[in-house]
């Protein structure tokens, strides 16, 4: 007769148990995008200011995904991002109250929608004053009541 036998647990491919525990974070992941851009330019807009987040501030990123066949993916933020909206007066003193806390940030303004490229992109935001920046959406990173107070006055995306 033969025995059937288990393998011990490992790191790999195995189920673990979720803790359900809610998970608290310190800081806070924000969007703030201008409440009269195109459903397409949100989503544009969106990725491209997320993008940056994780390399100048790393330990907003997680660990890599596997699925349990093993094939591997990347690693993402490990808290949410929120994403909200404002008119330009909102922008413009969200984008203030960034710089005035030194908060990790970036800007993403009208004149991006008409480059192709990340160069074209940064000559388009340094040929523009900090205070002519026509900018249509923000992310910031930061603690929490930092941040709450720098999108103070705007609203969840819907």
């Amino acid at each position: 007769m033969q025995r059937t036998y288990k393998t011990a647990s490992y790191g790999g491919r195995q189920s673990r148990r979720m803790n359900s525990e809610p998970i608290r974070f310190d800081t806070k992941i924000v969007v703030l995008l201008r409440d009269d851009l195109e459903p397409w330019q949100r989503l544009n807009v969106t990725s491209f200011l997320v993008s940056g987040l994780g390399t100048q501030v790393p330990e907003v990123i997680g660990e890599p995904y596997e699925d349990a066949d093993g094939v591997q993916y990347l690693p993402m933020f490990r808290q949410p991002v929120l994403v909200f909206e404002g008119t330009k007066e909102v922008l413009v003193a969200a984008h203030g109250r960034a710089l005035s806390r030194a908060l990790p940030r970036a800007v993403f303004t009208s004149d991006l929608f008409g480059t192709g490229n990340d160069r074209d992109n940064r000559a388009a935001v340094r040929a523009v004053a900090t205070a002519g920046l026509d900018v249509v959406g923000l992310s910031v990173h930061g603690p929490r009541n930092a941040v709450d107070r720098v999108v103070k006055g705007a609203r969840m995306h819907p």
